[in-house]
């Protein structure tokens, strides 16, 4: 019989945290507000605070909130939406559930993040061909490093495009002081149990500094709501967050902000790295979370910041 590896441990997250974590479901229990809570309320405050942006809306799930942010743009039939051509399907769906055409960019063999210079190929491409009108880059942030804003930022302006960032995978990542979401036009994030924030079960998040973009938002996201959940006035989703899952996430907060407060871990600080090597595994710990990173993406040029990784001691 095979050696099975678990991508995540879940369990042993759930032991180390046991105590604070049914206190958040029983307080949850207590009070009855399974659905956008007390708790979903504060946790979107605390995501928008740590992010570093004015507006957070909590949703059912991290596809869902790529959809709503693609709706929001009044994507549709006849766009065309970049996506990098190394993600998970949802990334591609999102679009193609509109009715827009996603139109797949080669991303780095050292960071697996989207290729600026492929980027403005394809927008090029997309132009010369006539069929489609260019809308919207989704980006996708990876193994914690969020992409190459710097340049695709200028690619967005330059033609006139959106920044979709997802950042589902690179949430707690950040470029100078500038965290992982807070890149994008409109950003979001994934609180799949596998997710470097994720709860146990399905959750979403949108983050953009717009105040009109956040008011549709919540409509979307609440059957097209006006003043009330009763007052329909749009097509919109039934995309909301438990407020169990909302209380587990405010408890892997603390983890996040403070990687390893209230536990007992040792510390491996990489400040300096001269070579890359591929084909090679580098594994290690964050907070409760482990992780198999490939060296390339550890040695890559764009990486400039000082890492440091925690192991926990069980």
């Amino acid at each position: 019989m095979g050696i099975v590896m678990e991508f995540r441990d879940l369990k042993r997250q759930y032991n180390v945290l046991k105590t604070d974590i049914d206190k958040a479901i029983a307080d949850t229990l207590e009070r009855g507000d399974f659905i956008s809570g007390q708790a979903v309320k504060e946790l979107e405050q605390e995501l928008a605070e740590y992010v570093g942006v004015k507006y957070c809306i909590s949703c059912g799930n991290g596809t869902d909130a790529l959809t709503i942010a693609l709706r929001a743009w009044e994507t549709g039939a006849g766009d065309a939406v970049f996506v990098p051509d190394f993600t998970f399907f949802a990334s591609g769906e999102a679009p193609a559930s509109l009715g827009a055409v996603p139109v797949f960019v080669d991303v780095d063999r050292r960071t697996f993040n989207m290729m600026p210079d492929r980027l403005e190929e394809a927008i090029q491409a997309v132009q010369a061909e006539g069929i489609y009108k260019p809308k919207v880059i989704v980006t996708v942030d990876l193994f914690g490093q969020p992409a190459d804003y710097n340049e695709i930022r200028k690619i967005a302006d330059k033609y006139e495009l959106k920044i979709l960032e997802d950042g589902a995978q690179g949430f707690g990542g950040q470029i100078g002081e500038k965290k992982a979401c807070g890149f994008g036009d409109i950003s979001t994030t994934s609180f799949f149990p596998a997710k470097p924030l994720g709860c146990y079960g399905d959750g979403g998040a949108i983050f953009t500094n717009d105040a009109e973009m956040e008011k549709l938002i919540r409509s979307i996201c609440v059957h097209g709501k006006g003043i009330n959940k009763y007052d329909n006035v749009r097509l919109g989703t039934n995309s909301r967050m438990d407020t169990l899952q909302a209380a587990i996430l405010q408890i892997f907060m603390n983890p996040i902000n403070l990687l390893s407060s209230g536990f007992t871990g040792v510390a491996i600080l990489i400040e300096k790295i001269t070579s890359t090597f591929f084909g090679f595994t580098f594994s290690v710990s964050i907070g409760m979370l482990v992780l198999n990173i490939p060296v390339a993406v550890l040695c890559s040029k764009s990486i400039s910041k000082r890492f440091t990784f925690f192991s926990l001691l069980q």
